[in-house]
């Protein structure tokens, strides 16, 4: 392997990266030089990971680097999203008996993680957002990556959130070819605007419904370029009413320091709905390789649930979706919502590479791959989670 060709660039020689010779090197400036440089608990309050940039060919990639940090959000640690998010969902469990064998089950298997020490990872092109959109990858590349992070962190696992063979095929194949431990992770929605049509009157129908809604609804809707400093506060209130409020404190926290960054650097395309001169919902979504997915969206959840705002705000998506000619990902959750409007549902995984490491740290990963495979995911396709 040429030496020359894979680099990781960290806080302390960053300003040697040549980022204007990257493919979307402006963009992958303006986003990671902030979180390099700053510090990530700036811009996602719950997030703590050593990052860094790593570059092959003209490709550059966020890394997070961690040892431990088991309290950390589900997007550094593996100990959070398969153990301390899993707990979160118990408590919805209305079955006493698999809520009362759920809880010993997941004691025991954080044990054994801890154990095998699962939060000492590696992880590639790692965004820190609930999806990470990828440039095409080929085996190749993802085999030197692979190559010199082993070598550079032999006590790390090395992984990479948020592939499957549809998002991203060039490095599923990779990944596979190099050994890689498919573990599944979520299974997510994917709206391909140039099938709507093929989809049935029913779907056509119920986009249809959601477009009347917002015309109706006498909600303005604010563009990028129409938002501004002073919207920054309600935009990260928004978010959070959602997604840490209501779903998960495990979540990434953004701050109102994130907001103001996709606000003046435009790392993510961000779009309002504005009533009466409040903004009560909000969306900011990033494209990469055809593809675009939504991690800022939230709205006001004290206002009445009649009023459509998840609704109206999905609506919005499929309209940027469709005028831009992009598959979009629409992340994990509320599958049969999704469904009923055209969406398809897949697998997701973290692959994860072990070959390196000690034969006990390996046989977690390979656990966990198994049950997951067979039980969560099946369970997903079932019910559309």
């Amino acid at each position: 392997m040429n030496a020359e060709r894979v680099r990781l660039y960290e806080k302390t020689d960053l300003a040697e990266l040549a980022w204007e010779r990257m493919k979307d090197g402006e963009y992958a400036r303006a986003y990671l030089e902030p979180l390099i440089l700053d510090s990530v608990p700036a811009y996602m309050s719950n997030v703590r990971t050593r990052m860094g940039a790593l570059v092959i060919d003209d490709l550059v990639l966020p890394v997070t680097v961690n040892d431990e940090e088991y309290d950390n959000s589900y997007v550094c640690s593996p100990y959070t999203h398969y153990i301390s998010y899993a707990r979160e969902e118990m408590k919805l469990v209305t079955s006493s008996m698999i809520a009362s064998l759920g809880g010993p089950l997941l004691s025991g298997a954080g044990a054994l993680m801890k154990l095998s020490r699962v939060n000492r990872i590696v992880f590639v092109n790692n965004w820190l957002l609930s999806t990470n959109l990828y440039h095409p990858l080929t085996a190749e590349q993802v085999r030197e990556i692979t190559s010199f992070l082993t070598r550079r962190f032999p006590d790390h696992a090395v992984a990479f959130r948020s592939v499957s063979p549809i998002v991203c095929p060039g490095a599923w194949t990779g990944l596979e070819r190099s050994g890689y431990v498919m573990v599944p992770s979520r299974y997510v929605y994917l709206f391909d605007p140039k099938q709507a049509n093929e989809k049935g009157w029913r779907v056509r129908n119920t986009l249809k419904r959601d477009r009347d809604m917002l015309k109706k609804s006498g909600y303005r809707i604010l563009r990028h370029e129409e938002l501004g400093e002073e919207h920054a506060e309600r935009i990260a209130a928004l978010y959070q009413a959602l997604y840490l409020d209501k779903y998960s404190q495990l979540n990434p926290q953004l701050t109102p320091a994130f907001v103001r960054l996709a606000l003046h650097r435009q790392i993510l395309t961000l779009i309002g709905l504005e009533k009466e001169g409040r903004l009560d919902g909000i969306l900011g979504y990033f494209q990469r390789n055809g593809m675009m997915t939504t991690p800022l969206f939230g709205y006001d959840t004290a206002l009445p649930k009649k009023l459509g705002l998840y609704r109206m705000l999905s609506s919005l998506l499929v309209s940027e979706a469709e005028q831009k000619g992009l598959l979009l990902h629409q992340s994990a959750g509320v599958g049969a919502f999704k469904a009923d409007r055209g969406a398809e549902g897949t697998a997701e995984y973290t692959a994860v590479y072990i070959k390196h490491l000690p034969y006990r740290r390996q046989m977690i990963w390979r656990a966990l791959a198994a049950i997951l495979d067979r039980a969560v995911i099946g369970m997903a396709k079932k019910y559309k989670w």
